[in-house]
C-alpha cells in the first residue's frame, strides 16, 4: 500500500478514536473522492480577495463563493500601492468596475479566466462590517455590485449583508464548551489582532446555508487534521495546512469548501483559531462537508502572511502579474489541493505506488 494511503488510514483511525488533536506529524492531503460539482470557496479580507480570484479563474469548478471584508475582483491590478490606497482604504477613490471588467474580458479572451456563462451560474454571499477600518465598507458594496453584473439572477443568487457596528474580520459564535474565552478574540466593533470577531454571529452557517440552499442534514462527528502542504509548495504557502473531514465523508461524495484566512490569521500567527472556530466545521459536520484550510506564511515580501491578491508571489519579470488568473502561482497551488481532495482514492493510491 502506498505511503500516502497508509498515513491517511492512520488519520482515519485517529478520527474514530477522537485522538486527532494528538497527531504527531501532518498527514499527506488525501484523495477523498469528494464531489466534483458542488465545491465552494470562501475567504476573509486578503483571503476574500483570493477566494474571488479562484471563483473568477475557475467558475466551472465552483458552485458558490463567500467573501467577508474584501473588495472587488482584480482591484489591485498587480500593484501593491493600488492595493493599499484603493482596495483597502480609498485615498485614490473607488476602483472603476468598468476598468476591472475590461481586465477580466482580456483574460477571458486568452482563456486565463473562466467564461461569462460559467460565472452567471454561481451563488455568492458578500458580507462587510460597517465599522471596518481596514477595508472600507464601500469596497464591499462595490464587490456586491460587481457580482450583480455577472450573475444571471442576482436576486436569487446573491446575498449582500452589511453588519452594523462591526469591524474588520470574521464574526463567530463560540460554542459554550470552547476552551478559549471569546473576549480574547477580536472585539466585534473594533476588530482585533486575530480578526476572529466575538460577535455571537454564526456568519459561517448563514453563508453556507445560502451557498447550499437545499442541503439536507447528514450529521456525523469529525475532526480537524493538520496536513503537509509541501506537495503544493509555492511562494507564500506554508508547510502545514488544516483539513476538516466528517466521518460521513471518509468514503467520498461530499463537497469541499476551500476556506482562506486573512492577513495575520494564519497558523503562524494565531495557531488553529480560525480553522477550529470559524463556524464552518460545525455546519460541515451537520451537513456532510469537507473543509480545506490552506495556510499562507509570512516573508519579506509578505510580512503579514496574506494570500496573494496583488502579485507578490509572481516572477519579477512579469510586467503584468498573473496572480488573478489560472496561471497565478498560488491559484494553481490551491486548485491542486482541491484536485487532490476530489481525486478517486483508488486512482491516487495507484499513481503513488
Amino acid at each position: 500500500m502506498a505511503s500516502r494511503q497508509r498515513r491517511w488510514m492512520a488519520a482515519l483511525i485517529m478520527l474514530g478514536s477522537g485522538a486527532a488533536q494528538a497527531q504527531e506529524a501532518p498527514i499527506e492531503l488525501p484523495a477523498l473522492a469528494a464531489a466534483n460539482d458542488q465545491a465552494s470557496v470562501v475567504g476573509v479580507s486578503a483571503g476574500g480577495y483570493m477566494a474571488t480570484q479562484l471563483a473568477v479563474a475557475w467558475p466551472e469548478r465552483f458552485s458558490g463563493l463567500g467573501v467577508l471584508a474584501a473588495g472587488p475582483w482584480g482591484c489591485a491590478q498587480g500593484a501593491l500601492s493600488t492595493a493599499l490606497n484603493q482596495c483597502m482604504m480609498t485615498r485614490r477613490g473607488l476602483p472603476s468596475l468598468d476598468e476591472l471588467e475590461q481586465r477580466r474580458q482580456r483574460y477571458a479572451e486568452m482563456e486565463q479566466v473562466g467564461s461569462q456563462e460559467a460565472l452567471r451560474s454561481l451563488r455568492a454571499f458578500v458580507w462587510h462590517g460597517t465599522s471596518d477600518e481596514t477595508v472600507s465598507p464601500a469596497l464591499g458594496d462595490l464587490l456586491a455590485q460587481q457580482w450583480q453584473r455577472w450573475l444571471a439572477d442576482p436576486e436569487q443568487q446573491l446575498r449582500f449583508v452589511q453588519r452594523e457596528n462591526t469591524g474588520h474580520g470574521w464574526p463567530v459564535a463560540m460554542p459554550k464548551d470552547a476552551p478559549i474565552d471569546p473576549q480574547s478574540l477580536g472585539d466585534c466593533h473594533n476588530g482585533g489582532g486575530s480578526h476572529v470577531l466575538a460577535c455571537g454571529d454564526d456568519v459561517a452557517g448563514e453563508m453556507l446555508a445560502w451557498l447550499y440552499p437545499e442541503r439536507e442534514a447528514n450529521a456525523s462527528e469529525g475532526e480537524l487534521l493538520a496536513f503537509d502542504q509541501s506537495d503544493f509548495a509555492v511562494k507564500g504557502v506554508a508547510d502545514t495546512g488544516y483539513l476538516f473531514v466528517p466521518e460521513t465523508c471518509e468514503l467520498g461524495g461530499c463537497p469541499v469548501t476551500v476556506a482562506l484566512h486573512g492577513c495575520q490569521m494564519n497558523a503562524e500567527t494565531i495557531g488553529d483559531t480560525f480553522a477550529r472556530y470559524s463556524g464552518l466545521n460545525r455546519w460541515a459536520a451537520t451537513h456532510g462537508q469537507v473543509v480545506l484550510y490552506p495556510q499562507a506564511e509570512s516573508s519579506m515580501a509578505n510580512p503579514q502572511a496574506c494570500w496573494d491578491w496583488w502579485g507578490f508571489a509572481e516572477s519579477t519579470w512579469q510586467i503584468n502579474p498573473l496572480h488573478d488568473t489560472r496561471d497565478g502561482t498560488q491559484v494553481q497551488a490551491l486548485m491542486a489541493m482541491l484536485d487532490r481532495l476530489q481525486a478517486d482514492q483508488t486512482e491516487e493510491a495507484t499513481t503513488a505506488e
